[in-house]
């Protein structure tokens, strides 16, 4: 452990890039032709845990839905979610930390389909 404290004694040149020295597959999820879904149906704090973790190369996407807390229905299909959309919109909570919110971030998919019906 450093017993320096106070400011860095140098700024780094460049930003640190995950899997800098690593060949990344195109066609794999989160690649350039795959991207990673819309983040959606929690709260702002929960969103900034997610965007930081797909940022660093710490995310791991869902391989297969996982349980929902609420109804015990294997529905979630957001990976870092703990309640499926249905549960979330109907007791109006974070999907992820389950905190009481006015606002949610994001749409829900059934929302987007219904307004390209409207159009």
């Amino acid at each position: 452990m450093s017993s320096r404290r106070g400011p860095p004694k140098h700024q780094n040149r460049y930003a640190w890039k995950p899997n800098s020295g690593k060949k990344v597959n195109e066609t794999e999820v989160g690649g350039k032709f795959k991207p990673y879904s819309e983040i959606t149906g929690v709260c702002h704090r929960c969103r900034e845990q997610i965007d930081w973790k797909r940022r660093y190369g710490k995310y791991k996407p869902l391989t297969e839905p996982a349980k929902c807390q609420q109804c015990s229905k294997r529905n979630v299909r957001q990976a870092y979610h703990n309640l499926c959309s249905g549960c979330a919109k109907e007791q109006n909570v974070c999907a992820k930390c389950r905190c009481h919110v006015d606002q949610i971030i994001g749409r829900d998919s059934a929302e987007v389909e219904a307004e390209q019906k409207m159009l």
